[in-house]
């Protein structure tokens, strides 16, 4: 939920991985989040995570969804996304950055 990964976020407990397009995350994303466009999403070149969980995020829901059915295929152990993407963190009232 939105409040989970912010509470994760705040303790630095989290990654956060947008998998937006690169114009999309430019215009606005959560602070701290990396951005990994689904288009060229890579289980295998995902970055070190530094002992945190790592979360994906997407405006939505369904393109976060799809890269973690990538990662199941790809068998790498992630499988956390933001439930309803950024449109529920900002519904949520929580805060964005970006142009």
């Amino acid at each position: 939920t939105p409040a989970q990964v912010k509470a994760g976020l705040d303790a630095q407990e989290i990654l956060l991985i947008d998998v937006r397009e690169p114009d999309e995350f430019a215009a606005e994303q959560i602070a701290g989040a990396l951005n990994v466009p689904l288009s060229t999403f890579n289980p295998a070149a995902l970055p070190d995570a530094a002992g945190k969980t790592i979360v994906l995020q997407c405006a939505g829901g369904k393109r976060s969804a799809m890269a973690v059915d990538k990662c199941r295929k790809a068998n790498q152990a992630i499988e956390t996304h933001l439930d309803g993407g950024l449109a529920a963190w900002k519904a949520a009232g929580l805060p964005t950055v970006g142009r």
